[in-house]
C-alpha cells in the first residue's frame, strides 16, 4: 500500500483489543498511516485473557491446522515482545515457565494419556511425568494426582501489560492515532470497495483500507456486504488472585478435575495487588469457563465456585490467596475454531477476528499477516487456513 496515496490515512483499524492494537502497531512500523477506533481499548476478551501461549497444551483431535497456526503464533512471540519492549521500555510479561499438565483422578489420567498420544502422533513436544516428578517441579501440587506431563515450550505472556505497551507505542508513533470512538458503518465507493468508517459521533474516517478487529462483533459492520463473518460470542470467566510466594505456583498448571478443565497461570513477583500485597506477591489467574451466549459480562456464582473448587483441588495452597477480581467476557468463536485473518472478497476490507481462546497467542502472527495483506503480499503459510474467504459461498456460474 502506498502511504502517499490520496487518502487522509492508509488504514483504519476498528477495534483495539490486543489483536487490533498489534495490527495497528505493526502497520505503523511498516510506514502506514493508521487510525484506530475503539471507545474502550482492551476492555473485551483481552481484559479477561490469562495469556497462555499454549498451542501444544490446547491441541485437540482433528485440529491440525489450528496446531500449525498456534505454533507459528508461539514462535512469533519472542521477537514481537523484544521489539515492543525496545520501543516502549515496557515489559510485555513474556515468561518461559513451561506448562504442567495434571490429571486429578484415574479417568482424567486416561484422558491425559490419549492427549499425549496425540502429541506424539503430530510430533509435538511433551513428556509424561510420574506424579512424584511433577511435585518436584511444582511442590505446591496437591496430594491427589493421578497423572502428569510436561510441555516445555508452552509459556505465558501478560495480555494487559502487552496491550498497555501497544497503546503507548501507538500514541507515541508519528502517523498513528487512537480515537475513542466506535465504528458504526462502513463507507463504500461506487465500485463497492470499502473506503472508510463512520464512527458513533458521525465523523467519517476515510482510508485506503479498513481492518475489522472487533472480536465477536465483527459481523455487525458487514451486514449487507457479500462477505461471510460467522463469529459468535462464547462467554468465559476468569479469576485473579493475589498470592504470596508460599502459595503461588512457579509454572502454568493446566489440569482436568473429574473431566472439568481448569488452568492456573502465575505472573512474576511484584504483580500482586490489593490490600496486603508485597513485592513478593504475584497475580495468579484462574480460568476459564466456557458458555455459549451473549456477552453480558456477569460473573456467576456457580462459575466462580467451580473454578476455585477445581483450582484448589490441584493447588490447595490457593485457599490462602485473596480473590481480587472476577472478569467475564465473551470470546469470538468461529464454526471451525480458526480465526478470520486477511483480505476479503470486498476490496479494501480486511479481517482480524474470530480468535476464540487464542487472541493473545496469535496476535503477533495475525498482525504480520494482516500487514502483508495490506501491502499486497502473501501471508505466512500457517495463516492459509485462516483465510476469511473460506466461508464465502462460491458464486454459481452464470448467476
Amino acid at each position: 500500500m502506498d502511504s502517499s496515496s490520496e487518502w487522509p490515512t492508509d488504514v483504519v483499524v476498528v477495534g483495539a483489543g490486543i489483536v487490533g492494537a498489534a495490527v495497528a502497531w505493526r502497520a505503523a512500523r511498516a510506514g502506514l498511516r493508521v487510525t484506530v477506533l475503539d471507545p474502550s481499548p482492551g476492555d473485551g476478551a483481552t481484559r479477561a485473557a490469562a495469556g497462555m501461549l499454549a498451542p501444544v497444551s490446547e491441541t485437540w483431535f482433528g485440529e491440525q491446522a489450528a496446531v500449525r497456526l498456534g505454533l507459528a503464533g508461539r514462535d512469533a512471540w519472542p521477537a514481537f515482545a523484544a521489539e515492543l519492549a525496545a520501543e516502549t521500555g515496557a515489559d510485555p510479561g513474556l515468561r518461559p515457565t513451561g506448562t504442567l499438565l495434571v490429571a486429578y483422578d484415574a479417568d482424567d489420567a486416561a484422558h491425559l494419556r490419549r492427549w499425549l498420544d496425540l502429541h506424539a502422533s503430530w510430533s509435538l513436544e511433551s513428556a509424561a511425568l510420574a506424579p512424584a516428578e511433577a511435585r518436584r517441579r511444582e511442590p505446591l501440587l496437591g496430594p491427589r494426582l493421578a497423572g502428569a506431563a510436561w510441555v516445555p515450550g508452552d509459556d505465558v505472556a501478560d495480555p494487559r501489560a502487552t496491550h498497555a505497551a501497544l497503546l503507548a507505542a501507538l500514541r507515541e508513533r508519528r502517523g498513528a492515532a487512537v480515537v475513542p470512538r466506535a465504528g458504526v458503518r462502513l463507507l463504500r465507493d461506487a465500485r463497492g470497495a470499502v473506503v472508510g468508517v463512520v464512527d458513533d459521533a458521525g465523523e467519517t474516517h476515510r482510508a485506503g483500507a479498513v481492518v475489522l478487529a472487533t472480536g465477536w462483533r465483527a459481523a455487525e459492520l458487514v451486514a449487507g456486504l457479500p462477505v461471510a463473518v460467522p463469529v459468535r460470542p462464547v462467554r468465559g470467566q476468569t479469576l485473579r488472585l493475589d498470592a504470596g510466594p508460599d502459595v503461588a505456583p512457579s509454572h502454568v498448571v493446566r489440569g482436568t478435575v473429574q473431566g472439568r478443565p481448569v488452568y492456573v497461570v502465575p505472573r512474576g513477583p511484584g504483580t500482586g495487588r490489593g490490600p496486603g500485597a508485597t513485592p513478593e506477591h504475584r497475580e495468579v489467574v484462574v480460568g476459564a469457563t466456557s458458555e455459549e451466549g451473549p456477552d453480558d459480562r456477569r460473573a456467576t456464582a456457580g462459575g466462580v465456585f467451580a473454578l476455585l473448587r477445581d483450582a484448589r483441588a490441584l493447588l490447595p495452597g490457593l485457599d490462602e490467596a485473596a480473590l481480587v477480581e472476577t472478569t467475564a467476557r465473551a470470546r469470538p468463536a468461529t464454526p471451525d475454531n480458526l480465526p478470520l485473518v486477511g483480505p476479503t472478497d470486498v476490496p479494501g476490507l480486511h479481517l482480524a477476528a474470530g480468535h476464540h481462546r487464542n487472541g493473545v497467542l496469535l496476535a503477533p502472527v495475525t498482525a504480520d499477516a494482516v500487514v502483508a495483506g495490506l501491502e499486497g503480499d502473501d501471508p505466512p503459510a500457517a495463516l492459509a487456513a485462516a483465510d476469511p474467504r473460506r466461508f464465502t459461498p462460491t458464486p454459481v456460474r452464470g448467476a
